[in-house]
């Protein structure tokens, strides 16, 4: 008796929120197969670990390679400790400078160890390519050159505007989409997964694969999730993807509440596309909720669920219900770090003391918050006076920014 769904069962699952799909009829095919033989297909997924830590961008793929494990597959994660040394150059205008070893080895441990909190271990084999790239001699590289031409590679948007602006292309770059699908070829991926940006390096696999003898994988693509700052306008959703780099990204290593209140943060338009993109709920409850729940409840439903794929219920529901207290009800919380200075003549500068508290990086940044009125005393009151000083002998108990208080107690020196 075969262990898979029926095909259809299963395609329900996996093209939920797949923008490119190659090839349908091939895909049932091998589907198919896979039922009759009672064999797991092979599904790849190449990460260059540029960064030492995922957010919630790359779990939009990493959850549809827990959906293809939980319907019985086989999950190949590779590592591109060798081609991150070479950089992809997918979405760059120029070329990117290439990491050090010990940079890779670093972020490749960090992404290992994560990855897990998402895929099924006991399902998914870990590869890296620097255990055939690292081998390959001048003679298979040529080798593998020769089996693709200068003008497919030429097809690709990225080369074709760095052409049109007169940007260098080093060579090494046309290289990398060419390593990429030989990747697919050594481990004889059926499936391969990766972002919309990624269509071009997947379909070069499905080719490349061809040329060796071996059936053509699948290529999946999906959306690229907007960061947190994305806003409305002109009644669309506008946004840069999430990136660390950008500062506009929710780590799935962060604390329970970070994470939490970040989510809580998002405006309305992009907390329903999280929830097409990474929720676990059916296209029905989404478009229920969407229909009858508030937005806020709505909101408060999508950030446990996060949430909760790291860390457990029960410190969730305590970081739900200070949350819902603390900012829905406008309440001080009970717990607040309370930091000690020392006054000098004349009380003590508010923006060295907030500097000072830690709770902005720079007097440059705690200016600004000052002068937008994102500095409060007890949660209400606005500060607006960047040369405001606090009095000796008192304790102010400030909110800077939404989620963030500080109780500064001012002593005489």
């Amino acid at each position: 008796m075969s262990i898979f769904l029926p095909v259809q069962a299963q395609l329900k699952t996996i093209l939920r929120s797949v923008v490119d799909f190659h090839v349908a009829e091939e895909f049932e095919r091998k589907l198919e197969r896979s039922r009759v033989e009672n064999k797991p297909l092979r599904i790849k997924l190449g990460a260059d670990p540029t960064a030492p830590d995922l957010h919630l961008g790359h779990l939009v793929v990493l959850r549809k390679l827990r959906q293809f494990q939980d319907l019985g597959h086989q999950v190949v994660f590779l590592i591109g400790d060798f081609t991150s040394r070479i950089g992809d150059p997918t979405g760059k205008s120029e070329t990117r400078k290439p990491l050090s070893l010990e940079e890779v080895a670093a972020n490749a441990k960090t992404y290992t160890e994560q990855v897990f909190r998402i895929l099924d271990k006991a399902k998914t084999e870990v590869v890296f390519n620097s255990d055939w790239l690292g081998k390959m001699s001048a003679s298979d590289l040529i080798g593998l050159t020769a089996k693709y031409t200068v003008a497919r590679i030429m097809e690709r948007d990225d080369f074709k505007k760095r052409m049109a602006q007169g940007r260098a292309i080093s060579m090494h770059e046309f290289i990398y989409p060419l390593l990429q699908g030989y990747d697919s070829v050594v481990i004889n991926a059926d499936v391969e997964l990766g972002g919309t940006d990624q269509l071009f390096n997947l379909l070069v696999g499905r080719q490349l694969q061809k040329e060796y003898g071996q059936e053509s994988q699948i290529v999946l693509t999906l959306p690229l999730l907007e960061g947190t700052d994305a806003r409305v306008e002109d009644g669309k959703l506008v946004g840069a993807k999430m990136s660390k780099s950008l500062g506009n990204y929710i780590g799935i290593s962060e604390p329970c509440d970070v994470i939490y209140g970040k989510v809580m943060s998002i405006c309305d338009e992009l907390m329903w596309r999280y929830y097409d993109l990474l929720s676990q709920r059916s296209d029905e409850d989404i478009a229920e909720r969407k229909a009858q729940m508030h937005p806020m409840e709505a909101k408060h439903d999508l950030a446990f669920e996060i949430a909760s794929w790291f860390y457990g219920e029960c410190e969730v529901v305590c970081v739900q219900d200070a949350w819902k207290s603390q900012f829905s009800g406008r309440c001080i919380p009970v717990e607040i770090e309370t930091i000690e200075v020392s006054s000098a003549e004349g009380g003590y500068d508010l923006i060295r003391a907030l500097v000072d508290a830690g709770m902005v990086q720079s007097s440059s940044e705690a200016r600004r918050m000052v002068q937008c009125g994102c500095v409060k005393l007890n949660g209400s009151e606005p500060y607006t006076d960047i040369k405001a000083r606090l009095e000796s002998g008192q304790c102010y108990t400030l909110k800077v920014g939404k989620r963030r208080w500080v109780k500064i107690s001012v002593k005489d020196s």
